[in-house]
């Protein structure tokens, strides 16, 4: 059974940046696109990015693109979310996300979260 577990949230300033990761265990990583969705208090999950098994293709909500990156090792079954300039709108529990297929809220495999919040 796929496990993910994410670390890296806490508190930050607006202009802050923020890493976080996310360990893959239990199936083949490389067999899986990842991805990271967060929500807020009283909103549904949204997407914020995915990255393919490669690696080659990366994407990003409209949000935050040009502020966040998304990458992958596949040697240590981790993807990570670099996050720079973060917002109070940017504060949310984020999730990582695995599936074989598109990473959507509908996603096979979730994380339990991590929180992250930005405020001054």
């Amino acid at each position: 059974q796929v496990q993910l577990a994410e670390s890296g949230g806490g508190l930050v300033q607006p202009g802050d940046s923020l890493r976080l990761s996310c360990v893959f265990s239990g199936g083949t990583f490389n067999e899986y696109n990842m991805g990271w969705l967060r929500q807020a208090p009283g909103k549904e999950p949204e997407f914020v990015a995915s990255i393919s098994t490669s690696g080659n293709f990366n994407y990003y909500a409209n949000s935050v693109k040009g502020r966040f990156t998304i990458s992958r090792d596949n040697a240590k079954n981790s993807v990570y979310l670099q996050m720079s300039s973060l917002k109070p709108d940017d504060t949310a529990v984020y999730f990582c996300v695995a599936d074989t297929g598109a990473i959507r809220r509908d996603s096979r495999y979730w994380g339990q979260g991590t929180q992250v919040t930005v405020s001054s």
